[in-house]
C-alpha cells in the first residue's frame, strides 16, 4: 500500500507582529535527543528486529514490504514503534534512561526509514562498540565506528496511523499473565512452527515457564499465528525476562490479542499480536464517537513521559474513570500509546488532524451517512436503521440483526448500524453533531 502524507496540525498560525515574523514549525526544537546509547548491542539488535517486523507480512499468501519506524523522544527515554506490513503485529523498542548518555533537548515525534545501509551498520555493532543517535523532527542520524547515516523523515502511511492508534487502546486492556526466563522463551519458540500458518496455540502459566494447551483456560494467553513470534529469536540470547500479557480467558474463549515484553540490558522490546493472521489490529469502534472529548483532554496532557490519570482528574475536576475513558478514546487518535511495564499511557506527538482517524474508519463513515440520510428510527422493540433492528442484548450492550453483528457478536467492534444509533443518541443528549 502506497504511503501518503498526512496533514500537519500546527499549534498556532504563523503571524507578523509589528516588524517581527513568527513562523510556526511542526518541531519543538532543532533536535530532540543527541548522545550515545550505552546498551549499544541490545539496542542495535532490537532496531534490526523492528525493521524485520516492519518489512514482514505474516499472512501465509503474502510477502512483506518495508515500512518505517515512528520515533518518539519522551521525558526520559526514546521509543521506536512499527507495524508489520499486514498491520497484525505492533512492535516497540523502549530505550530506557539508564541506556541514554546524552542530552534530551525537547520532546517530539518523527518517522524515518531504516534502509538496508543502516540495517547493515546496526547488524555489525559489537558488545563494546559505540552507537550515537541524533533525533530531530525531520531526521534520524546514526553514527557507528564505520558508518554515519542520516535518515530523512518519510510519509506516514494512513493505515499505520489507524494501527498505531488501535494498538495503544488494545494494549491497555491486557494484563500480565505469565513470566518466562530468556532460556524458557527460547525453548518455547523452538517448538513453534517456522512456516506461516493460521494455527492458534494457548499458553498456560507453569512456574517460570508455560505449557501448551489445546484451548482456552483461566489465565491462558492466546498465541494466534505462532510463527509470528519467531521474529523475537535474535533477542533471546540477551533477554533476562519475558512477560506475557492478555485479557481474561475462560473455557471456550475465542482467539484474542496477546502481548510479549522482553527485558534486555538497558532496553525493553514489546510485541502485540492481533487475534489472527488475517486480522489487523482492531479496536473498539464505539470509542471513535468520543474523539472530541479526547482531543480536549489532549490539550491538558502537556509532554510528560507518562500520563497519570489521577493527577489529570484532580487538575481538571474529573473523575479518574472519566479520564481513563477519555484516554482510551485518545489512544484511538494516535496521541497516546500504552506501556505495559509502567501500566501507563505515554504521549506521542503525531502531527495529525483530529478528524483524520475517524475518517479512516469505514464503519464510522458509513454510520454518519446513515444518520445524515435519516435512516435511524427509534421504536418500541428497538431502533430500526434501514432494514435492520438495533436492540439491547442480555448483557446490556447494543446488538443488531445485520450479518456483521450476527457473525462477530461485538468481538470486532460495533457494526455501522449500532454506531449510527450511538451517534444519534449522542446528538440528542448533547445537542452537538458528530463531525
Amino acid at each position: 500500500m502506497a504511503g501518503e502524507s498526512l496533514a500537519v496540525a500546527y499549534r498556532r498560525p504563523s503571524e507578523l507582529v509589528g516588524s517581527l515574523l513568527s513562523l510556526q514549525t511542526a518541531g519543538l526544537h532543532p533536535r530532540f535527543f543527541t548522545g550515545f546509547l550505552t546498551a549499544a548491542r541490545p539496542a542495535a539488535v532490537c532496531l534490526t528486529v523492528l525493521a524485520d517486523v516492519a518489512a514482514a507480512d505474516f499472512r501465509p499468501e503474502y510477502t512483506g514490504y518495508l515500512r518505517d519506524p515512528v520515533v518518539t523522544c519522551g521525558g526520559d527515554r526514546l521509543r521506536f514503534e512499527v507495524l508489520s506490513g499486514c498491520c497484525g503485529v505492533y512492535a516497540r523498542l523502549d530505550v530506557l534512561p539508564e541506556a541514554l548518555d546524552g542530552e534530551i533537548h525537547a520532546r517530539g515525534t518523527t518517522n524515518v526509514d531504516i534502509n538496508p545501509e543502516l540495517y547493515r551498520a546496526l547488524s555489525r555493532i559489537g558488545g563494546k562498540d559505540p552507537l550515537r543517535l541524533s533525533v530531530g523532527p525531520d531526521d534520524l542520524t546514526v553514527t557507528t565506528l564505520d558508518a554515519h547515516i542520516v535518515e530523512k523523515k518519510v510519509p506516514l502511511p494512513s493505515r499505520w496511523l489507524r494501527g498505531l492508534a488501535e494498538a495503544g487502546f488494545i494494549a491497555s486492556g491486557l494484563d500480565p499473565r505469565a513470566e518466562l526466563t530468556g532460556a524458557a522463551a527460547a525453548s518455547l519458540l523452538q517448538r513453534m512452527p517456522p512456516r506461516p500458518n493460521r494455527d492458534v496455540r494457548w499458553l498456560v502459566p507453569a512456574g517460570r515457564s508455560v505449557r501448551l494447551a489445546t484451548g482456552a483456560t483461566p489465565a491462558a494467553v492466546c498465541l494466534p499465528g505462532p510463527h509470528r513470534v519467531a521474529v523475537l529469536r535474535p533477542l533471546l540470547p540477551m533477554t533476562r525476562l519475558v512477560r506475557l500479557y492478555g485479557p481474561p480467558a475462560t473455557p471456550g474463549s475465542p482467539p484474542f490479542p496477546s502481548g510479549w515484553e522482553l527485558e534486555l540490558p538497558g532496553v525493553r522490546f514489546s510485541l502485540l499480536l492481533s487475534p489472527g493472521v488475517d486480522r489487523g489490529l482492531s479496536g473498539e469502534g464505539a470509542l471513535l464517537t468520543r474523539l472530541d472529548e479526547a482531543e480536549q483532554l489532549a490539550d491538558r496532557l502537556g509532554w510528560d513521559g507518562t500520563v497519570d490519570p489521577d493527577l489529570i482528574a484532580q487538575a481538571n475536576g474529573m473523575t479518574t474513570e472519566q479520564v481513563r475513558g477519555a484516554l482510551a478514546a485518545l489512544a484511538m487518535s494516535g496521541k497516546v500509546g500504552y506501556d505495559w511495564a509502567d501500566a501507563a499511557y505515554f504521549h506521542r506527538e503525531l502531527p495529525l488532524r483530529p478528524e483524520l482517524i475517524a475518517d479512516l474508519n469505514p464503519r464510522l463513515v458509513a454510520a454518519r451517512a446513515l444518520v445524515a440520510a435519516g435512516a435511524v428510527h427509534p421504536g418500541p422493540a428497538g431502533t430500526s436503521v434501514g432494514d435492520y433492528l438495533v436492540h439491547e442484548t442480555a448483557g446490556g450492550e447494543l446488538g443488531c440483526t445485520c450479518r456483521w453483528w450476527v457473525e462477530h457478536r461485538g468481538t470486532r467492534g460495533p457494526c455501522k448500524h449500532v454506531l449510527a444509533v450511538t451517534l444519534t443518541r449522542a446528538v440528542r443528549l448533547t445537542g452537538k453533531e458528530d463531525t
